[in-house]
């Protein structure tokens, strides 16, 4: 019988792959944000080359109450750890297998069985790589040459996740570029014109939700909080700004008030497909 939780029996996860265990544990990550309650401790076990590794993780997970994720790709190791967790009661998910059968079964293909393909060198990879380097180098309007290489604009004042965002859409090879928007500043006519057609969003949030995000990061900072940055007055002047802005250029604004980044950055890929769309029914 598994003990309650506590600092001597902490919740465990265990990830276990051939490869490298990152798609396991995004797997594992995206589970646990959807419960509350006590840590849960993720611990990545990478790469499984022997069934040795999978009796003596079998064994600390039975010890410790944990459960298993695993993304083991070849069939003997995958066997072996069904046949250890079914042994030792303890729970194991398949976190590739399912699909792989799924496939099989309706494609009639044959797996390669070669642990680590997420990650070949491949042109996705060096896309990806690509667009970070884009993203870092495009960052907060630092370079306006980048509006015009951009395949997503992001714009909004300042602490509405316009760095975040970018870089998080840049792992998925998209090439992003953000710039803030301040009273004060015209925006550039690479913007307002958008000679190179990117996807133009605005950013919005309310504006006590600003006021709180800014003001913790000025005490992260170790900086006085009864500044402009953070008064709810100029807060709202800078939005109302903002708004006027992207209604000029007409752009899509999302309201990241109470999103995440990633339910954001997937609002943004579905519009960019469906403008693909329009362009390709034109």
């Amino acid at each position: 019988m598994t003990e309650p939780e506590n600092e001597m029996n902490p919740k465990i996860i265990y990830i276990c792959s051939d490869g490298v265990g990152e798609t396991a544990e995004a797997v594992a990550k995206a589970t646990i944000r959807q419960f509350d309650g006590g840590s849960v401790r993720l611990k990545r076990c990478a790469p499984i080359k022997d069934e040795d590794e999978i009796v003596r993780i079998t064994e600390e997970a039975a010890r410790t109450g944990g459960f298993i994720a695993f993304t083991l790709v070849q069939p003997e190791l995958r066997e072996m750890m069904r046949e250890e967790a079914g042994r030792r009661g303890v729970r194991a998910v398949d976190v590739l297998g399912p699909m792989m059968q799924a496939y099989i079964d309706t494609f009639n293909g044959s797996p390669r069985s070669e642990p680590g393909l997420l990650h070949t060198l491949d042109e996705d990879y060096f896309k990806r790589i690509e667009a970070v380097e884009f993203a870092i180098r495009f960052d907060d309007g630092k370079d306006f040459r980048g509006l015009l290489q951009a395949e997503v604009i992001l714009i909004g004042v300042s602490r509405t996740s316009k760095t975040p965002l970018s870089v998080y859409l840049a792992h998925k090879g998209i090439r992003t570029a953000n710039l803030p928007l301040v009273p004060e500043v015209r925006p550039p006519a690479e913007l307002v014109e958008n000679p190179a057609g990117a996807l133009i969003v605005g950013l919005m949030m309310e504006p006590e939700r600003l006021a709180g995000i800014r003001g913790s990061r000025l005490r992260e900072l170790g900086l006085p909080g009864g500044v402009s940055y953070v008064s709810i007055e100029r807060i709202r002047e800078e939005l109302a700004y903002a708004r006027s802005i992207m209604e000029e250029i007409g752009c899509p604004v999302i309201d990241v008030t109470h999103r995440s980044i990633e339910e954001t950055a997937a609002i943004i890929v579905r519009m960019m497909h469906e403008a693909q769309e329009k362009r390709q029914n034109r």
